[in-house]
């Protein structure tokens, strides 16, 4: 993992220079990364955690950094000199890749001297950020194909080489089976996919002699672009030939692909000719400008696809090509005693929940499904004994009581006090928990449009502490220290 210290804003360290040059380095910081609304998802799927966790493990400024923020002469000798011993020593809890997260409830929670924990801001908002933006757009995109599979095909769509690998690694998280993206599949144990282009086939005299060349380098493996000139008076007739030759020497072939034209019709058509000439295991993939809705659209044209390869509308986000997440201060504990932080703004949607906080989610015994997230302040308990009344986080007239249930906290240790206590695990194992957890949810909460609004409440706890300090900043008490 390279060393990202610098990757941040500069205002991140002029604010560090001032917290050092104030005498506040020794007080401690929690800020809560967390997404406002997003517009096409009444949730998002984690994702990003561990390339978080490796950026917080290497953080420290070499002599390279230190000579070139000099250069900037924005900073003293004497702070320079404390950077040389820079090291993350504080306490990270996070929300586990690939677990369904709601607006406002923090996918990390960081805990260290005010220093460390500022500079982390723009880093962590950009790992997180991206990758959960992607695995929700793939969440999204698998779940609109199923049971048709999808695989990922954005590499040469994607904002660079980083976004490519770290954005594919996502869509499987999300529920893509693979990528194509070798150097990714390489880092993180997946299987790459693929077949060929246009180019293969348009490099021999013939689409015959080019799909027979492809048979013979992959008897057992041959999936043939059929779309090259003419998809059904001349592409599927050549496959199917090529697949009674692969059959007649006793190899099994995959199927065809489309790329362009009237998927739909295209790929009915084609299962006809497959199917009429006994080739009816042969498998229907198709690419092309895809994302959920036209897979909807497709589903209910009853197309005859088995397989999709989805680039640029999933590895860019098309149609929401950013996660609004943000970083903010919720606690400041200064000689050991907390002062809770939140942000008062005219802007309802961007008032902070103030404190240290976690959040519960809620389960029905009989059913195993989700009833509701509760965020509470960190030190309160669940009692799954008792009932226990849920309040709507604004309109607090709107009350529901809730027996019966049992409670699942949602954050992990990643890091105590510096020591790393993160296991990673592998995408496909992410990707597991992406569908167990989804699948505690109802079917009205994960549809793609209008999907019915998930509880999300606060504990009376913390809407008593964040009211009160409304009340006291609108009083002109703040609770400074």
């Amino acid at each position: 993992m390279r060393n990202l210290t610098l990757l941040t804003d500069f205002y991140e360290l002029t604010m560090m220079y001032g917290y050092f040059l104030q005498g506040k380095t020794d007080e401690v910081a929690t800020f809560d990364l967390f997404f406002r609304p997003y517009e096409e998802s009444n949730f998002c799927i984690a994702a990003g955690l561990e390339q978080a966790v490796e950026y917080v493990e290497n953080l420290r400024f070499t002599q390279d950094d230190i000579e070139y923020l000099r250069a900037t002469k924005a900073f003293d000798d004497a702070f320079l000199s404390w950077l040389a011993d820079f090291r993350f020593t504080g306490s990270i809890r996070a929300v586990p890749e690939g677990t369904a997260v709601f607006p406002y409830e923090p996918l990390m929670i960081v805990t260290a001297p005010i220093c460390q924990a500022q500079l982390m801001e723009a880093a962590l908002l950009n790992i997180i950020n991206f990758q959960t933006l992607i695995a929700t757009k793939a969440r999204r995109i698998t779940h609109a194909a199923s049971p048709a599979s999808v695989l990922e095909f954005g590499l040469r769509r994607a904002q660079a080489p980083d976004a490519s690998i770290y954005g594919a690694r996502a869509a499987v998280i999300g529920g893509c089976s693979s990528t194509s993206n070798v150097l990714c599949c390489q880092m993180f144990g997946m299987p790459p996919k693929g077949t060929h282009a246009h180019s293969w086939v348009m490099s021999f005299p013939t689409e015959y002699d080019a799909f027979k060349a492809y048979a013979d380098t992959y008897p057992d493996g041959c999936l043939l672009l059929v779309d090259t000139y003419d998809t059904l008076h001349s592409g599927v007739p050549n496959a199917i030939k090529i697949f009674d030759y692969l059959k007649a020497n006793g190899h099994k072939p995959l199927g065809i692909r489309l790329d362009s034209g009237d998927l739909a019709y295209l790929s009915k058509e084609a299962r006809k000719l497959l199917d009429a000439a006994g080739h009816t295991e042969c498998k229907i993939f198709a690419s092309s400008d895809i994302d959920e809705y036209v897979l909807q659209s497709l589903k209910e044209q009853g197309a005859r696809i088995d397989q999709y390869g989805v680039g640029t509308k999933m590895i860019t986000s098309h149609s929401t090509p950013s996660l609004g997440g943000v970083y903010k201060l919720c606690n400041l504990n200064v000689d050991g005693v907390d002062y809770p932080k939140m942000k008062i703004s005219d802007n309802p949607v961007k008032v902070t929940n103030p404190g240290v906080k976690t959040v519960y989610r809620l389960f029905d015994k009989a059913t195993d499904k989700a009833i509701a997230d509760l965020m509470c302040l960190a030190d309160e308990v669940i009692d799954e004994s008792r009932p226990l009344t849920l309040t709507h986080p604004v309109e607090r007239w709107k009350t529901k009581e809730v027996v019966d249930f049992y409670a699942k906290e949602l954050y992990t240790d990643v890091f105590i006090d510096g020591r790393k206590t993160y296991a990673p695990q592998s995408v496909y194992e992410l990707q597991a928990r992406c569908k167990s957890g989804l699948d505690g949810f109802w079917d009205e909460y994960k549809r793609l449009q209008k999907p019915h609004q998930y509880k999300v409440d606060l504990s009376d706890k913390l809407y008593d502490l964040k009211h009160r300090l409304i009340s006291e900043e609108k009083k002109g008490v703040r609770n400074g220290i």
